[in-house]
């Protein structure tokens, strides 16, 4: 009769939180304010008063915080807000950077 031994191990798993990216409006002397708003409470999901003050942040400090997300959601809203400003012929900027 053979004897068996098992041996348990333990892992710890650990889970890291996703980096996070702003992601940044660039103020130009072309773009509208309004559809700097459209844009803000559109895409980014903003309440007319934020997006009004992200919209003064553009205009006064030449760059404004649109939103904070993971790289994925920021590239993607980076990207339609980029289309929506094409379509409406703007030549609206946006750029990300990690947080």
């Amino acid at each position: 009769m053979s004897e068996k031994t098992s041996i348990k191990e333990e892992q710890k798993i650990e889970i890291k939180k996703p980096k996070m990216y702003k992601v940044l409006m660039h103020n130009d002397d072309y773009t509208t304010m309004e559809f700097v708003i459209q844009a803000l409470t559109e895409i980014f999901k903003k309440s007319a008063i934020e997006a009004t003050q992200i919209m003064y942040d553009v205009h006064r400090k030449g760059v404004g915080v649109a939103g904070i997300y993971t790289y994925d959601i920021a590239k993607t809203k980076s990207n339609q807000a980029m289309d929506m400003a094409k379509e409406s012929g703007f030549p609206f900027k946006l750029s990300m950077e990690e947080e």
